[in-house]
């Protein structure tokens, strides 16, 4: 069969503002040589991508019944898709991921897992509480313990996430860690463009994801307020929505930093904190600041990183499970994590923060002032920032979607 008669179906509940959405696209525009449709369940899209869009029409709901009714939906409409005869079915997401397996709409079933299931599920504030919450983890887990080895191959995105898979009892020959793939010069070409007059001489640090507990950004906004002290004229920004809008939102006034919100206030250089909401080319805010910092709870790989990395800024992230060491210390143990701060081959390591939420009148913890003290370094040492932005560009190139492309065009041979 010649390549170009071969089909490829992605599966993925929307292709709105996330992280495992913006790989889909990645790897749907440059898998060059093969049909491809891409499933949505509902019709919301903010990345371009490379092939036929099929809109299940199906959108999320919060009843329980009427998500039941809904997997059924998609299932027979996932069934009806075989008759495509695509050489593979690549899903992203936990829902895509059960009904790829589920449905089978593909001579070979390929699910890509991008986070810790077990600190997802355990962590997360908005799931139940109680002995109903102890039951959803157990019944989940129990479920994927089911499914997932029925996948012909699943795609870890770190060492970290195979390891949680192996624990979970998924066979390790099932097993394939291919790293996220990004265009290093599309990313660069990007940050290129302007951006508004108030940031163009600002000096401010940044970061970017999902308004959600994972991220742990009340701890950014503490850390920040104590760092004004001695940088007063040092601005924040803060790219991404979500759930925890609101409490960031009043976390922030509450600290007395002046707060602008993307959808209420009108822009001007007299905030210390920029909620800017979701951006569709994050990159030209990133590469003009001094540092990306990252205090994320728990995470899979962090995206974020790599392209912070790629735009030339030094990093400062958590060493959390999984994928900051493996990015920032590729020649250390991906299982170890930093009790200090670690300056590392490509970035700085620092501790973990408490998986608990904050108010503005509790003192600074002992991880808290560990971050002030090394961001103020970072700050105040022009040649250590010099130095990892040098080597935080080069070792974003190991991720070149070039070099990654290869590696998933060897799983769908």
């Amino acid at each position: 069969m010649d390549k170009m008669d071969k089909k490829l179906l992605f599966i993925i509940p929307t292709l709105a503002k996330g992280g495992a959405e913006r790989v889909l696209a990645v790897l749907s525009n440059h898998l060059n040589g093969y049909k491809k449709d891409i499933v949505v369940f509902e019709n919301k899209i903010d990345y371009e991508v490379d092939g036929n869009i099929i809109n299940l029409d199906i959108p999320a709901s919060e009843s329980i019944l009427i998500k039941i009714k809904n997997f059924f939906k998609r299932w027979k409409k996932l069934r009806e898709l075989k008759k495509n005869n695509y050489i593979a079915s690549i899903s992203f997401l936990e829902n895509a991921n059960i009904l790829n397996i589920i449905a089978k709409p593909s001579k070979k079933v390929i699910i890509s897992i991008r986070a810790h299931i077990a600190e997802t599920f355990e962590k997360d504030p908005f799931l139940f509480t109680g002995p109903k919450r102890r039951l959803l983890v157990m019944g989940y887990g129990l479920l994927l313990k089911l499914l997932y080895p029925r996948a012909d191959l699943i795609v870890a995105v770190s060492q970290g996430v195979k390891e949680s898979l192996i624990k979970l009892g998924v066979p390790e020959e099932k097993i394939k860690v291919i790293y996220n793939p990004y265009p290093i010069e599309e990313i660069r070409e990007s940050a290129k463009e302007p951006v508004e007059e108030v940031f163009e001489k600002a000096e401010y640090v940044i970061t970017t994801g999902r308004l959600t507990k994972q991220k742990g950004q009340w701890y950014l906004l503490r850390v920040f307020r104590e760092l004004k002290k001695s940088y007063p004229e040092l601005k924040l920004l803060i790219l991404g929505d979500g759930e925890l809008k609101s409490y960031l939102v009043k976390l922030s006034q509450n600290l007395g930093l002046k707060t602008y919100v993307w959808d209420r206030d009108k822009l001007s250089e007299n905030f210390d904190v920029y909620f800017l909401g979701f951006k569709k080319n994050p990159f030209k805010y990133v590469s003009r600041a001094r540092l990306f910092v990252f205090p994320s709870l728990w995470e899979g790989f962090g995206n974020v990183l790599v392209e912070a990395m790629a735009c030339g800024v030094p990093v400062i992230s958590s060493d959390c499970k999984s994928g900051p060491r493996e990015i920032l210390a590729p020649k250390t143990d991906f299982r170890y994590q930093t009790k200090k701060p670690e300056f590392a081959e490509y970035g700085v390591l620092m501790p973990v923060f408490e998986d608990r939420f904050l108010d503005a009148f509790e003192p600074l913890t002992e991880k808290e002032r560990l971050w002030v003290e090394v961001i103020k370094k970072m700050l105040e040492d022009e040649n250590l920032r010099k130095e990892y932005s040098e080597k935080a560009l080069k070792r974003a190139y190991d991720f070149h979607v070039d070099k990654i492309i290869k590696e998933w065009e060897e799983i769908l041979r």
